[in-house]
């Protein structure tokens, strides 16, 4: 039997876990994935699979010519390998009597709240028909500023979107160290607290050899999803039953301890700072008070200027005096409006607490 009481799970199997030396897909080690993800549902327990290795597939199917440029090779290898990828999770899976569905996104399909809640739908209606989602950037059109920092940040999504109990991480390090992983005296941490902060004193920003992102990536996306109240659990897939290890609490890998839970409202705001469409300046009080324990709105009085227009229910970001940003919120009312209470006591706020994200740095 499984130890961690989780019934809901996103698991997130990098490239370098699925990937050969040569760049080419390992068979064998997808095989065994799927074989432990078919033992874990089998405890009735409701997996989504975030998996990279399209570019990989393609990679063993078609050779790109010289003469296009990164970008056209990347949607050529995506394109095609993305046909194999998930053929191959199909097979094995029908193998073990589990059907799997392919969900494909962009960042664009996170923009507003209505493609959000249109996609959150369509996972809940896979998952009660007990099919598998396997995930993926959509590499064909993701291109640039369209493309997810990599799908550590997309697993992050996905397990706040549905509310996740934890998100596995695969790399092909055992997780955080407190060094260099290829120092002899370096250790790996087991647990990180969803205070801790300062992750790049410690963490080499090496990238892996096939992905985008590297470890300082994964630790502030970590983070970020354990203070939403998800349990984020960083291991190695390279290692045999890694999955089952994990939720037996028997492997080395590090894990960040979540907070409390937070509203499925919050979880959309905490991953909406590419959509914000105006940001407002607020005062040192105003930043003290947010940060306090009690649970508090942004006030006028607390703000000192406005920046960019917003309508009522956008997104905006929240700046201290000096213009970082501190967190995200909805906006009780336009921009005209906000500018006329700017320092005015007494008046609505212009983000409610409910309604208002904190970043973990900050908060």
């Amino acid at each position: 039997m499984l130890k961690l009481p989780y019934k809901r799970l996103v698991i997130k199997i990098g490239s370098n876990v699925l990937t050969q030396e040569d760049g080419l897909p390992d068979f064998q080690r997808i095989k065994h994935l799927v074989a432990q993800i078919s033992k874990i549902k089998k405890q009735a327990k409701e997996v989504i699979v975030v998996s990279s290795g399209a570019v990989a597939s393609g990679r063993s199917l078609i050779n790109v010519s010289e003469k296009f440029d990164a970008v056209a090779g990347r949607q050529l290898l995506a394109s095609v390998g993305q046909v194999k990828l998930i053929n191959t999770y199909s097979a094995l899976f029908e193998e073990q009597n589990y059907l799997c569905s392919q969900v494909l996104v962009t960042k664009e399909d996170f923009r507003d709240r209505l493609h959000y809640l249109n996609m959150k739908n369509c996972f809940q209606i896979l998952l009660q028909h007990n099919v598998i989602p396997i995930v993926n950037e959509n590499d064909v059109i993701s291109v640039t500023e369209l493309m997810f920092t990599d799908n550590d940040e997309l697993a992050g999504l996905i397990a706040s979107m549905l509310n996740a109990d934890a998100l596995i991480i695969l790399s092909n390090v055992d997780g955080i160290y407190n060094g260099d992983p290829k120092n002899e005296g370096s250790e790996v941490i087991r647990e990180i607290d969803h205070s801790t902060t300062g992750f790049s004193s410690f963490i080499t920003a090496t990238r892996s050899q096939f992905g985008r992102g590297g470890m300082i990536t994964k630790c502030h996306m970590a983070h970020k999803v354990a203070q939403l109240g998800i349990a984020v659990h960083i291991a190695n897939g390279k290692k045999e039953d890694i999955l089952l290890k994990v939720l037996k609490d028997e492997a080395v890998h590090t894990k960040f301890i979540p907070k409390k839970n937070t509203s499925g409202k919050k979880k959309w705001i905490a991953h909406s700072e590419n959509y914000a469409k105006g940001a407002v300046k607020i005062n040192e009080g105003a930043k003290l008070a947010l940060s306090s324990p009690k649970a508090t709105s942004l006030l006028p009085v607390g703000v000192v200027d406005i920046e960019d227009d917003f309508q009522k229910g956008d997104i905006i970001k929240l700046l201290d005096e000096k213009g970082k940003t501190i967190g995200l919120g909805i906006a009780e009312y336009g921009s005209e409006k906000a500018r006329e209470r700017i320092g005015k006591k007494k008046e609505k706020p212009l983000v409610h607490y409910d309604y208002l994200f904190l970043n973990p740095e900050f908060n």
